[in-house]
Order: C-alpha cells, then structure tokens, then sequence
C-alpha cells in the first residue's frame, strides 16, 4: 500500500524533480495567493463603490482589452527574448501596480477610474506576461513532463484561488480590503526571487527575423495547417468567451439571487477554486496516460450545460456545489487544451502559439464580461450564468458540425 501511494505521489509531482521547475512553482505558491486576494478584494471594493453589474463587468473588459488587441503581437516579442528575463519585467510591473493599489485605497482617495487605470496597466503587462508564462514551462521540464508541470502548476492557480478569497473575506471583514492590496504586492518578491534562481540551459533556436506582421501571420498559417490546433482554437474561442466569466457573476448573484454579502461571495469563490484545485490532481496524476481528445470535447459541452443549470441554484449550499463543479469542468478543459497547444506545437512557433491560447483563454474575457454583465443588468443577477452557458452551447453547434468528423473520431477513442 505504502509503495502504491509513494508511486501515485511521485507520478502526480513528477515534474518537481527538476530544480527549476521547483523554484518556479515555490515562488508562484506566494504569489497567486496574493494575486487572488487582490482580485477577490478589487472585484467587491469595485461593486461596493457602483452597485452596478456592468461596471464591474467594465473592469475586466479594461484588464483583458489589452490582451484582446496585443497579444499575437506579444507572442512574436516571446519568441525573440529569453522567457525567463521578461517574466521577470512582468512581474516587477505587478509589484509596482499593486503597491500603487494599496496606496490609493490606504489614503482613502481610491475612485472607480483609478481602479480601471490600475487595471488596464496590469492588462498590458499581463498580455506579454502570459504567454511567456505558458511557453516557459516545457524549457523548465521538457516535453515528456509538459502536461503534468501544466497541471501541477495549475494546482498552484487554483490553490490560490481558494485560499486567496477565503483569505481575503477574513482580512477584509476585519481589516479592510487595503492589507489584500499589501499582501498582493509584497507577494510578487517571491515569484522574482526564484526567477532569479534559475539558470537556464535551454537555448531558443535561432531563427531569422521578420516584420512582427509577417510573423503573426506565419504562426497564424501554423496553427491552420493543423487541424487539431485549429479545432482547440474554435471550441476554446467559444467556451472561454462565454463560459468563464465567474469573476463577474459570481458577486452579482451571491448580492442579488442569494442576498449576502462579502462572506458568500468569497465562499463561492472558494468553492470554484476547490473543484478547480481538485481537478488540477486529477489531471497531474492521468498526465501520464496522454491527452484524451474525448473528454476536451466532453468537458466543453458539459461546463455549457452546468451554467444552464444554475438556474436552479436558489439556496447557498446548493450553489457550492454546482460552482465547484463548474470550477472543476472548466480546469480539466484548460488542461486540455493548454496541452494540445504546447505537445502539436514547435519551438520555434511556441511563443506566438501560446500567444493565440492566451488570446482566447483571456483576450475574448472583455467580450464575454461585457455580455455577462449587460445580461445580469438586463435580466437580474440569476441570469448570468444560464444567459452565458445558453450561448456556449448554441455557438458550439456550428463549430462542431463543421469539424464533425474529426470530433466523431476523438469521441470514439
């Protein structure tokens, strides 16, 4: 029993062994857990000053605009640049915002415009820091451990991401929402302390150097001359555009449709991050069997279908458990389709690949908060999360006929 358990652990941490991996994750384990006290607090201060749905959808439209409009153009600037030296700028930039945030709300001077310049400068940086972020793994662990560093780093994510909110609705009931700020910029020391601990064996390959126009386009035809990349960037484009938008829901409907405050809203947050941290293990421990082409098409199916079926969550516990399944549903889909990016890709498209993922994985969020936020606006706060599924699931149908084949063969595996 001993030996099954140590082989599941050494199986689920594999990637650990590798000593920049390790120092990489260390620092993102501090990081992203002040990174989503941060967000945590943002969000509710952004909703307390304007009572309004969409003006705090508006908020991730200006975090993610930038990513929308810049990205491919970031990917060509990640494959120029050694990945480790521009996550360090990036994070020095967050560093900076968030000690201006703390500053601001310190003082008491905070207003919605500076929370949205704030915001808009973070998008900015976190469109190059992005895909820097995902390309960089497979130099830390190679391609044999790709999907499992994806996962166990996507366990630090969702870690983060329940600690972060549960953290953050303690501190800012007793303290106030200024020490999430704090905790948030101080954190960044850590992630910037194991960059700087990395040495780098890995040498990009040299490559001659175009108009960055040219380059977009050529790493565009790459991923079109491959239809598994083509098909993970269709179902992606939808599914992430309208299936996660949990930042912008999820306060509306934990004030409106459950009437509490901070508390709920943090606990399903919480709860979101669970599933999600949960489905991160999974994912880590099954990495070793490949990528299962069937359950990314099932996973983006079921995610609409469980957001549609919110429409029954009208009492607090039952909404615990369909978020986290939501939560869960939606990382094992990220896994997923991180993975079929990074192992169909070359190194010498990966930057601008990756850019494309980080593209639809946030770029299309100022879209689909706009949506979320019109439509709770519109019809309530209950109606954010069946408005957004419904959608996901009408524009799959096109996507999925077009690609029928295809995804008849990946259902069939």
């Amino acid at each position: 029993m001993n030996a099954k358990i140590s082989g599941a652990l050494k199986t689920t941490f594999a990637s650990l062994k590798y000593k920049n991996f390790r120092y990489f994750w260390f620092g993102q384990c501090i990081s992203m857990t002040g990174t989503w006290m941060q967000r945590t607090a943002q969000v509710w201060l952004v909703y307390t000053i304007t009572k309004s749905p969409l003006l705090v959808g508006l908020l991730g439209v200006c975090q993610f605009m930038p990513m929308l409009l810049f990205t491919l153009f970031a990917g060509v600037f990640v494959d120029r640049f050694p990945k480790r030296n521009i996550l360090i700028m990036t994070q020095a930039v967050f560093m900076t915002l968030g000690f201006t945030m703390t500053l601001l709300v310190f003082l008491g001077v905070v207003k919605y415009w500076h929370v949205l310049v704030i915001t808009t400068l973070f998008g900015f940086a976190q469109t190059v820091d992005m895909p820097a972020r995902q390309s960089f793994f497979i130099e830390l662990v190679g391609p044999k451990d790709i999907m499992n560093g994806i996962s166990l780093n996507s366990t630090v994510f969702n870690l983060a991401k329940i600690v972060g909110p549960a953290i953050s609705g303690i501190v800012m009931v007793k303290f106030g929402a200024v020490f999430c700020f704090l905790v948030d910029a101080v954190s960044y020391i850590a992630v910037i302390s194991g960059l700087f601990m990395i040495r780098m064996d890995y040498v990009p390959p040299q490559r001659v150097r175009r108009q960055v126009v040219q380059e977009i386009k050529e790493g565009l035809q790459y991923i079109k001359s491959n239809e598994t990349l083509v098909i993970n960037s269709l179902v992606m484009a939808v599914v992430c555009t309208f299936a996660f938008n949990n930042d912008v829901i999820i306060p509306v409907f934990a004030k409106t449709v459950l009437n509490q405050g901070a508390g709920t809203y943090t606990g399903l947050m919480s709860a979101a991050g669970i599933g999600s941290f949960i489905a991160a293990i999974v994912m880590a421990t099954i990495a070793k069997y490949g990528i299962k082409k069937n359950m990314f098409v099932l996973c983006a199916v079921a995610t609409a279908c469980m957001q549609v079926l919110m429409i029954l969550a009208r009492n607090y516990a039952l909404a615990l458990f369909m978020v986290a399944v939501i939560g869960f549903i939606n990382m094992a889909f990220l896994n997923l389709c991180n993975s079929l990016f990074q192992v169909n890709t070359s190194g010498e498209y990966r930057g601008r690949v990756m850019s494309v993922y980080a593209f639809l994985n946030s770029g299309s969020t100022p879209i689909g908060n706009l949506y979320a936020g019109s439509m709770m606006e519109r019809f309530s706060g209950g109606a954010g999360f069946p408005a957004c599924g419904a959608a996901a699931l009408l524009l799959l149908i096109p996507v999925f006929a077009l690609k029928r084949r295809t995804i008849a063969a990946w259902l069939g595996q």
